[in-house]
């Protein structure tokens, strides 16, 4: 159990740490907001995490194995809302951040959940880790429980890299031209997850 454990661990760390929508929404929050104002979004989307991983350990992932077109469906809204989400990244508002005003609120963690429900990566994530590293019969449910302890542990240390890479970045963006080259990066980096949704 220990092995198969450390194992999920790491098919799990993997898929947290590489660039994705998450990540990307994380290191453009905490460049433009900061460590500290971007933890709910992280929350946001270890919440969005978890329901996945209990929709799909417990019925909806077979569906969408029995289903391609619920599929199909999905990568088509997660596709918009990443478009979306990187036209608001690129077109963010500059702010001063070393003035006392506070810039404007940063993404909420309601939209970093729903980006779960939408982004097939998660799915897949999730559909990986129960189709690899739950156990059959009386284990089933003790197996989903550490799946789901795992899938936590990574998120939490990846997304506090990302937020961190982020903060560090944004101590750079002092000027208009510095801020919009970032966020419009960021912005295209975000909308260039949408071809790994379809890859």
């Amino acid at each position: 159990m220990e092995t198969l454990f450390f194992s999920m661990l790491g098919f799990l760390w993997v898929a947290a740490i590489t660039p994705g929508p998450n990540n990307m929404l994380l290191t453009s929050s905490g460049a433009n907001y900061g460590f500290m104002r971007t933890i709910p979004l992280m929350i946001g989307i270890m919440l969005g995490m978890q329901c996945i991983l209990l929709l799909v350990a417990f019925g909806v992932g077979s569906l969408i194995l029995l289903y391609p077109a619920l599929h199909l469906i999905l990568k088509i809204a997660g596709s918009a809302y990443l478009l979306w989400l990187a036209w608001k990244i690129g077109t963010a508002t500059y702010e001063k951040l070393e003035t006392d005003a506070p810039p404007p609120a940063p993404i909420p963690f309601w939209q970093g959940g729903l980006l779960q429900v939408i982004n097939p990566k998660a799915w897949l994530m999730a559909l990986g880790a129960v189709a690899s590293f739950s156990l059959a019969g009386s284990q089933y449910l003790h197996s989903v429980v550490l799946i789901s302890i795992g899938i936590a542990l990574v998120n939490i240390v990846a997304g506090i890299i990302w937020i961190a890479f982020g903060s560090m970045i944004g101590k750079l963006l002092r000027s208009r031209r510095a801020w919009t080259i970032f966020n419009v990066f960021m912005g295209l980096l975000t909308a260039a997850c949408v071809l790994l949704i379809w890859h």
